[in-house]
């Protein structure tokens, strides 16, 4: 029983990659809607280019800072973009 409540400890501490990659998608869409570049986005976000383009792809979880920063940026709110 200790194992399987370790595994399901464990388990909930890794992001949910669906919603990550839902996340990216929103974001390249609304970035593209803007007519705004990767390194623009970034730029204004403060993060590195590789770093939004690991977002926008699924790959980074982002912390709830760098969210805010991407957000300001794109000029949208959360909600606009979390799938959650």
């Amino acid at each position: 029983m200790k194992i399987a409540g370790d595994i399901l400890r464990i388990m909930n501490m890794i992001p949910n990659e669906k919603s990550q990659r839902e996340f990216g998608k929103t974001l390249r869409e609304v970035r593209e809607q803007k007519g705004l570049s990767q390194e623009e986005v970034a730029k204004m976000s403060q993060i590195s280019t590789t770093h939004y383009a690991g977002i926008e792809r699924g790959e980074e979880n982002p912390t709830f800072s760098v969210i805010e920063c991407i957000c300001k940026a794109l000029k949208v709110k959360s909600s606009q973009v979390l799938p959650f």
